[in-house]
């Protein structure tokens, strides 16, 4: 196990197009999870004690914990994490002096801040309890606390001036920005309000962003973030390259080895919602045979700008998988949609946008007969 995701559910404001498990607080609720928290990780620990090379703090909001609730969600976790790249996703208000001085003793040294945008009309569409002059706070805040910084921005929005945002966010000295574009997921107030994207303004917003963020030294290192040399995502690599990662609180995903000799390559057990786990229901669980563990891996790392060294995946499931992608990775690469460097191949720039159909063409080879 490389890394560790911990769930943090609570919120200060539930946001109008998210669909991740958020709660608000209430009650003795925290306590309860904190509680839970150290019993599952203390499980998780007797399996797995080596030191984390990444840790991160995912939600909700984890900086909207206060003091004494974070240094009980640290002092839950006993793994060494003296080596690690160690996030905490924030919201720029939920930051102080205080609490980042407070962050950096608990061992934080990259935040992930939420700032979606910095135009005011904008960040009262998506619900964001911050406005512009709050984001660019934060950002200055973190960076002088000496945090890794990144960014998350939300491109393509109805109104929005997103070449603007852009070229604010390579201002401010952050070394990452992650890029998305808005997902209208069911059940959530904008899909309830029948709000609708323009697909064409969210690829215009990409081909900003790239030529934006370039001119600044960031790469697109992956479909959906940017960064200068050296700032990549640690933990977020982690899953692109389907490594082994574990995973604590309410609806959290982990990825871990086969530990019971059933010719899998790993399994995926996922947490239960907030009121069942807090009641000590276990996660379910899936199981990843080789085969699976080579499709999602494509699925993945062709995600990322160096791609995927099948040769490696052959390595890892003793499957003979190049001998039955070569002519479909030809046929795309002939198109001008992949490209090859021995067993390595990765996503020509032509191929970013039907990269889904890549990936099943992929899928259909590997399923041959």
């Amino acid at each position: 196990m490389q890394g560790l995701y911990v769930h943090v559910p609570f919120c200060p404001t539930l946001c109008p197009y998210c669909d991740f498990h958020v709660v608000r607080r209430h009650g003795g609720v925290v306590a309860a999870f904190l509680e839970r928290l150290a019993e599952e990780a203390k499980a998780l620990y007797a399996q797995y004690p080596e030191p984390l090379k990444t840790l991160y703090f995912g939600g909700g909001t984890p900086s909207f914990l206060r003091s004494a609730e974070l240094q009980a969600l640290f002092a839950a976790l006993p793994w060494d994490i003296r080596e690690a790249e160690v996030t905490m996703e924030a919201n720029p208000g939920t930051l102080n002096p205080e609490r980042l001085q407070l962050l950096r003793g608990l061992g934080v040294n990259r935040l992930s801040l939420g700032v979606q945008s910095f135009q005011d009309e904008v960040l009262r569409t998506l619900g964001r309890a911050h406005g512009r002059k709050g984001a660019l706070k934060a950002v200055e805040m973190s960076l002088e606390a000496g945090f890794r910084t990144s960014l998350d921005l939300i491109l393509g929005l109805p109104g929005q001036d997103f070449a603007a945002d852009l070229r604010e966010a390579r201002a401010l000295g952050v070394g990452h920005i992650s890029a998305y574009t808005l997902q209208i997921e069911p059940g959530t107030p904008f899909a309830l309000a029948n709000l609708q994207t323009d697909e064409e303004q969210e690829a215009r917003a990409f081909e900003q962003a790239e030529e934006i963020l370039g001119e600044a030294g960031f790469v697109r290192y992956e479909v959906s973030n940017f960064a200068l040399p050296h700032q990549e995502s640690r933990h977020n690599k982690l899953y692109w390259q389907l490594g082994f990662w574990g995973a604590l609180g309410p609806g959290a995903a982990a990825h871990l080895p086969d530990l019971a000799g059933k010719a899998l390559y790993a399994i995926r057990a996922t947490n239960p919602p907030l009121p069942r786990w807090l009641a000590g229901e276990g996660p379910s669980v899936e199981e990843i045979s080789p085969l699976e563990h080579v499709k999602e891996a494509l699925m993945l790392g062709l995600r990322l700008a160096e791609g995927v060294e099948v040769g490696e995946l052959e390595r890892q499931t003793s499957l003979e998988v190049w001998e039955k992608l070569e002519p479909a990775v030809r046929e795309l690469e002939g198109q001008k949609l992949l490209w090859a460097r021995g067993k390595r191949i990765g996503v020509a720039r032509a191929g970013v946008a039907i990269l889904h159909g890549i990936i099943l063409r992929l899928w259909e080879a590997l399923e041959a007969k």
